[in-house]
């Protein structure tokens, strides 16, 4: 393995977590991010600490939505460059799938700052990555394990196919409810996945055409337990800070943001976090 370091920031020893309520640790780690090779493939990988007081994640939805494309209601997409500006992250990448029509519709539902930006009752495709209360990430797949308790959810995002179940390769993409071909064969690919441990994400993109096998390896080779796919191929986007490292190939609907130390959330973000951490089980309205 091959990893030379372009732009990291120190890492202090990782602690259990043990976060009740709304404490959190005093220590601050930011965002760090190294890019490389893993087998040949050459990736770029931030690490996220969830125990870092000043980490929050949020979903950018385009042209400033307060609801993610639907069947029922569309803002469009918006240019990656637009949404990087507005969010002000530390970290912004491509989220989850979309459809190509006019509508655009978002795959799965959506929840960011402790409320709905998409749901149904009935939605069961895919792989939900869910961060419950404490910062506690989990990884569903609906259709063998039972649709996720979205309204346990601080942030949940639906994409796939799940590439890591406990540690194994687990690839299922028809299971799941995928059958575009592009899905499934072989492509550039964006991976999210977190330690067995459970106390940081792994956000990866990788930068030439994989097929989800090679992708799963590489994602248990730098310590996932559990891992799925996003959105790939010319949506693959990924920014640091204000600065474009890739930028897609396309417009998109929805974009992953991370804020820490250095780029402080917003306040409403932060506040709405403390909220869900003093209500351990909080129904969320869609919307509200």
């Amino acid at each position: 393995m091959i990893f030379p370091q372009v732009s990291t920031t120190p890492q202090a020893p990782h602690h259990t977590m043990a976060i009740a309520q709304s404490e959190r640790p005093r220590i601050a780690r930011p965002i760090s991010f190294i890019e490389g090779t893993i087998k040949g493939v050459p990736i770029r990988l931030a690490t996220i600490d969830l125990n870092d007081p000043k980490t929050f994640i949020s979903i950018g939805l385009a042209n400033q939505a307060s609801q993610a494309n639907s069947a029922r209601s569309t803002r469009g997409d918006e240019a990656f460059q637009a949404m990087v500006r507005r969010s002000k992250a530390a970290l912004t990448i491509n989220g989850t799938f979309f459809s190509m029509d006019d509508q655009k519709r978002v795959m799965g539902n959506m929840v960011a700052g402790g409320r709905f930006l998409k749901f149904s009752p009935w939605e069961n495709y895919g792989t939900t990555l869910g961060i419950r209360r404490g910062n506690r990430p989990e990884m569903i797949t609906a259709r063998t394990e039972g649709k996720p308790h979205w309204n346990q959810h601080w942030f949940s995002l639906t994409a796939g196919p799940r590439l890591l179940k406990q540690g194994e390769i687990s690839i299922n993409p028809q299971q799941e409810g995928f059958s575009d071909p592009a899905v499934s064969g072989v492509a550039v690919r964006s991976a999210i996945g977190f330690p067995k441990n459970a106390n940081r994400l792994y956000f990866v993109t990788f930068h030439q055409p994989i097929t989800l096998e090679k992708e799963a390896v590489i994602m248990r080779s730098i310590g996932a337990y559990e891992a799925m796919n996003l959105d790939g191929g010319t949506s693959v986007a990924l920014a640091v800070g204000d600065r474009i490292v890739q930028s897609p190939g396309r417009e998109l609907t929805n974009v992953i943001t991370v804020y820490d130390s250095r780029f402080s959330a917003p306040e409403g973000l932060k506040r709405s976090w403390y909220d869900f951490q003093q209500n351990n089980q909080v129904t969320l309205q869609p919307g509200k």
